[in-house]
């Protein structure tokens, strides 16, 4: 076996948490590899380029705060143009020399008589580091429901997620399988060159208008040439933005009901058949799934060729798919829009601390102090961690906050001024079952079933708060919190 490459930090995954590390490590003259399965960085941004898919977060504000985009096309962009930031990104802070592109992690085991990881990839290749950044993400591995007979089917099968730039639709039969943030997005898209596309639906989610649009040259001007006025723009999304999470805090409260009434509201004005306004209609509060935003899923509802179909599903059949009241709706095409294995966060990497797995430790469900650290695993740093999803904001404004926090620690193992530095035991279990009881008040408890909770209840996914909590809670690194040796 070849020996290790030796190195001060260790990053998996290439996406926007795991640039984000590899910036920073590169601003503060830290030698570092970034290990990545795919062949180019971009992360979820690579994975989903199906047709529709796109952001739910305005791109002036999904978007690094250090390197704003002054020529976003649109206030929500596409996957193109989202990946293309990304990559701009590898580039313009010269990360390319430090990615190890086509890595896929197997992985991770701690040795305490050196204080060093020792990264493991499936082909057996090995880095070595004090700190390790893992940075691979919650909605990175495709979740396919295991009906009865998927295999036996006779056409194509697609999910979302893996999407081929020759898949064929136009003048198929297609079923789309799920009706969360994938599918919105890809209905519109395809139902206008399907011959007819039924969408099969559990349960509907609350929808309210994203108010799409292009920006105009002139303002794409001043984004370029006043800079102040972007950083405007961004702060006043955020702030718009962070006066929704009420509507989560609060189930029930004014601000829920306000965002329930727009809902409604929108779902009138689009849908004038009262039966199928009614199974669009949810039964549980706003925000208990992830709440929704479209302009053209419920115009796609209302065409000739598409049909919204309730029914439960019982089974794959070689012809389509079989309904439990004995209907069959016969197919040429699967599309599974049905999300992500979002629990596991960073499965399937096997990581060994000095005390036993990442995975033991994690048996009863995952969980992290601050969502960036985990009791009995030194020098181990996590970005887009358990409990730092939101369902009001930006994702990058956490993970921006988390790395923030990290840094200090990150460097000082790095630069070998701490041999190890880990989380107390009595300060992750403190603050996790706080977390909890305060994520039992939330719209999230509210009763639905979503991938936001755990069958046992349990929520490892979301933060609690609004995101300008996060921020003041992740100013400071807390030593007190942490055994430093």
């Amino acid at each position: 076996m070849a020996a290790a490459l030796e190195t001060q930090a260790i990053i998996i995954g290439a996406g926007m948490s795991g640039l984000l590390a590899a910036i920073r490590m590169k601003q503060a003259g830290v030698d570092f590899a970034v290990l990545e399965k795919s062949l180019e960085v971009g992360g979820t941004w690579l994975d989903n380029c199906y047709p529709g898919s796109g952001c739910d977060v305005p791109s002036h504000l999904y978007s690094y705060s250090f390197a704003g985009n002054p020529h976003w096309s649109r206030l929500f962009a596409r996957q193109p143009e989202i990946l293309d930031y990304f990559r701009d990104q590898a580039n313009r802070f010269q990360l390319r020399p430090h990615l190890c592109l086509g890595v896929e992690v197997a992985s991770a085991d701690w040795d305490e008589a050196s204080a060093r990881w020792t990264v493991t990839s499936t082909d057996g290749n090995r880095w070595r580091a004090p700190a390790l950044i893992v940075a691979t993400g919650q909605l990175n591995r495709p979740r396919t429901p295991d009906l009865p007979g998927r295999e036996s089917f006779a056409g194509a099968q697609i999910h979302t997620a893996r999407w081929h730039a020759d898949t064929s639709i136009a003048g198929k039969r297609v079923g789309v399988i799920g009706t969360g943030a994938s599918a919105i997005q890809i209905v519109p898209e395809i139902a206008g060159e399907a011959a007819h596309l039924t969408v099969f639906q559990r349960s509907p989610h609350w929808i309210i208008p994203r108010m799409d649009a292009p920006i105009p040259p002139a303002m794409k001007r001043l984004f370029a040439t006043i800079p102040l006025l972007r950083k405007a723009f961004r702060a006043l999304i955020w702030r718009r933005l962070e006066a929704t999470h009420p509507a989560i805090a609060a189930p029930g409260g004014a601000k829920a009901r306000e965002m329930e009434k727009m809902a409604l509201d929108y779902l009138a004005a689009t849908i004038p058949d009262p039966d199928l306004r009614q199974a669009l209609t949810p039964d549980f509060p706003i925000g208990c799934k992830r709440t929704l935003v479209s302009d053209d899923y419920y115009p796609a509802l209302v065409r000739d060729n598409v049909t919204l179909e309730t029914r439960a599903i019982e089974r794959i059949e070689p012809a389509g798919v079989r309904l439990t009241d004995g209907s069959l709706i016969e197919l040429d095409t699967i599309v599974w829009a049905t999300g992500f294995e979002t629990h596991g966060f960073v499965a399937p990497i096997a990581i060994n601390g000095p005390n036993g797995s990442l995975a033991q430790a994690w048996e009863n469900g995952a969980s992290a102090y601050r969502g960036t650290t985990i009791a009995g695993f030194p020098n181990l740093f996590l970005l887009y961690g358990p409990n730092t999803n939101l369902g009001h904001n930006s994702i990058i404004f956490m993970v921006e906050r988390q790395m923030e926090y990290a840094l200090p620690a990150i460097l000082k193992v790095a630069r070998g001024e701490a041999r190890r530095i880990v989380v107390k035991p009595d300060a992750h279990e403190a603050y996790n079952r706080t977390l909890q009881a305060r994520l039992a008040t939330t719209s999230w408890a509210a009763g639905c079933g979503s991938w936001y909770k755990t069958d046992d209840g349990v929520m490892p996914n979301n933060w609690a708060g609004n995101t300008a909590e996060f921020a003041r809670m992740m100013k400071r690194f807390d030593t007190e919190a942490y055994e430093i040796a």
